[in-house]
């Protein structure tokens, strides 16, 4: 990509959208289009139309959906499947229409089979049933995935997807009933160190093992596979290590100060058993994650006990 290409992040106020502008403009990329949900709410089909008739992009990164965790996903099941089926179909289209060179589209680790072999390859995908809890935003990163695809296929688009891990990182969503598990726990402990609280509740087993990757190595691997990837298949993004739950509670637990016992609740939820990434095919194109998980959690507490979210009730 050119330094003065135009190019739009969609979801620029996101963890993941907000980290690859980072990079983008830590690069030197001089030309970037972005618009607050105030601005330009994806869902309405007419005024994404209007944007790229008017903005003409030359790139397009789509970092914009609506994501949580289980009680997000478990509760809002409608409006995780409507909001993101709608936002990618509407930024997909019109990226063809009006001519886009290339266009990043994220998937999640989450989408992949729930006994699906571990570490998971990206041909696991579509080859068993979903984990329940959040089936119908899996069904819809599915569905862009494959527009993508069939993009690419009949019009000639160069439309690749990237299927990230777990991801963290400072601007990250902190809100206890609709965070994913590293915020969730971040804030937990927080209060309870602040509270002298002797126990917080874990929800689940603390037996289920997942990976986890800085939002910001996600931003450098967005802006290398945008540079260097051209391709149909999609591609895992992750550290290729993970742990268990109970063991990234401890972590947590450390890293924010939090002295008191560790209270996990089997009658919640674990979620899909087992989540690691084969990331062979990523490593073997060039790129590989940097940031170490206890200094990544360190850095993301920093941020935490700097922002708006220490200031809330819990």
């Amino acid at each position: 990509m050119e330094k003065d290409a135009k190019i739009f992040v969609a979801g620029h106020r996101g963890l993941v959208g907000g980290a690859i502008l980072r990079r983008l403009k830590k690069a030197g990329f001089t030309n970037l289009l972005h618009r607050s949900r105030r601005q330009l709410d994806l869902r309405d089909q007419g005024a994404v139309v209007r944007f790229f008739r008017r903005e003409t992009p030359e790139y397009v990164f789509l970092a914009a959906a609506r994501v949580g965790g289980i009680r997000a996903n478990s509760t809002f099941p409608a409006q995780f499947i409507y909001d993101n089926l709608m936002i990618e179909a509407n930024i997909i289209h019109q990226a063809y229409l009006h001519g886009v060179k290339k266009l990043l589209f994220l998937g999640s680790s989450c989408i992949y089979p729930k006994f699906a072999p571990q570490p998971m390859r990206e041909e696991s995908l579509l080859n068993g049933k979903l984990e329940p809890t959040n089936e119908p935003y899996a069904v819809a990163k599915i569905a862009g995935i494959e527009m993508c695809q069939a993009y690419n296929r009949e019009y000639g688009t160069s439309f690749i997807s990237a299927m990230p891990t777990n991801l963290y990182g400072p601007w990250d969503n902190f809100d206890l009933l609709d965070s994913h598990v590293i915020p969730a726990l971040m804030r937990k402990f927080h209060l309870g160190k602040v509270s002298g609280a002797q126990e917080v509740a874990v929800w689940g087993s603390g037996a289920p093992r997942r990976e986890f990757l800085y939002v910001d190595d996600l931003a450098d691997a967005c802006l290398f596979l945008m540079e260097h990837y051209q391709g149909n298949d999609i591609v895992n993004v992750g550290v290729g290590q993970d742990l268990t739950i109970r063991e990234l509670a401890e972590l947590i637990a450390a890293v924010t100060g939090f002295k008191g016992r560790l209270g996990f609740d089997p009658s919640q939820p674990d979620g899909t058993p087992r989540k690691l990434l084969d990331v062979s095919r990523l490593t073997a194109l060039g790129w590989q994650a940097r940031m170490p998980l206890e200094e990544g959690l360190r850095r993301t507490y920093q941020w935490f006990c700097r922002s708006r979210w220490t200031r809330k009730a819990g």
